[in-house]
């Protein structure tokens, strides 16, 4: 039998727009059909999950960004990589504020792995920005890679204040 901890999220995650009989209806139905091993596999696997199907989102969103810069600005500078590492740090610090112990919304464990280990994870990229700078140095621009490592460094913390700080407010709301 699943412990009351899985028994309720999974409850939350049903509950919306369904009738309170048809809803419990329906939960008894699937608790019966579910085999007996599978709450003690969810409860030691449900995380990898949500950081697996987070950081395909957050790969392909990445992707997405990088075909449009690509498309836009071309090649000569790494435009969406410090885009998509900008983005990436200012919504894990909203994300983390929103979401914290005083923050707005109440989100479990996993729900906070899913977005900010996964989808965060998945969308930035700094092995890509890493291996960018190398290559600006070894083509000989070594100036536009040290503006672009600083550029990078000060708007990722710019970022990850201006999230947390619009977080906040809104949970002062």
């Amino acid at each position: 039998m699943p412990s009351d901890k899985g028994q309720a999220g999974m409850q939350d995650n049903i509950s919306s727009g369904s009738a309170p009989g048809h809803q419990n209806e329906r939960h008894a139905a699937f608790q019966a059909r579910r085999p007996a091993w599978w709450p003690a596999f969810w409860d030691k696997t449900g995380s990898y999950v949500a950081v697996a199907l987070g950081s395909i989102i957050g790969a392909v969103a990445r992707f997405l960004v990088s075909v449009l810069f690509v498309s836009q600005f071309g090649n000569g500078f790494p435009w969406a990589t410090l885009f998509v590492n900008v983005t990436g740090s200012m919504m894990i610090g909203f994300y983390a504020a929103l979401t914290g112990p005083d923050g707005r919304l109440m989100a479990s464990p996993r729900q906070r792995q899913f977005v900010m280990v996964g989808i965060c994870g998945g969308y930035t990229t700094f092995s890509a920005f890493s291996l960018e700078t190398l290559r600006l140095v070894q083509s000989g621009r070594a100036d536009t890679a040290l503006l672009y490592l600083l550029v990078s460094a000060v708007t990722w913390i710019a970022g990850v204040w201006l999230g947390h700080v619009l977080a906040a407010r809104l949970n002062r709301l």
